[in-house]
């Protein structure tokens, strides 16, 4: 990590979504979330193609084969789950409808940390990458855990934004976690 670099974590027990959050929440009612072991598959795999080329095709995993997206799933010294996100089934769709978003998260003692997160980049109007941090905060508090974890913050960093959407939160700095409300 950079020295610029800082963890970021929601804290879950006094979160509470503004209007703008719970839209995007009702705007994806109709997806269900699939809580699994960490098997990657090329359904998972074809989605982040797309994604990443779409998204970040000049970042780091731009070269990402299947075998690197593998390694990310199941390589892990920690517990890691995958959650998949389809449209709920409808009877004239046979049962399963068409994958639309994947997240990987390591369960922790205190939380959830969300290590990567990737979504059809056709279904930008639903703000699936939000979307997919407000289950996960629900997740956490379903299980009792106090935080999510969304990776590092990069102070200026326009992809990093969005983090900001989610208050309360603590940042860790050489005081240790120091609170934020805004």
């Amino acid at each position: 990590a950079c020295s610029a670099c800082v963890p970021v974590r929601i804290l879950v027990g006094e979160f509470e979504p503004r209007r703008s959050l719970k839209r995007i929440a009702r705007a994806n009612c109709d997806l269900v979330a699939t809580r699994m072991s960490p098997a990657p598959s090329s359904e998972q795999y074809s989605l982040f193609r797309a994604y990443i080329d779409a998204r970040h095709a000049d970042g780091g995993m731009a070269e990402m084969s299947v075998l690197d997206y593998s390694l990310m799933v199941e390589d892990s010294v920690v517990e890691t789950f995958v959650t998949e996100y389809r449209l709920r089934p409808d009877a004239r769709s046979g049962g399963k409808s068409p994958l639309i978003a994947v997240s990987l998260c390591d369960r922790l003692s205190d939380g959830i940390s969300m290590v990567y997160s990737f979504y059809d980049p056709n279904q930008r109007q639903r703000s699936l990458g939000t979307y997919m941090i407000l289950d996960h905060v629900a997740y956490a508090r379903w299980l009792g855990r106090p935080f999510v974890y969304l990776g590092y913050w990069i102070d200026g960093a326009r992809k990093m934004r969005y983090k900001n959407r989610f208050i309360p939160q603590e940042r860790l700095t050489s005081k240790g976690w120091v609170r934020t409300d805004s």
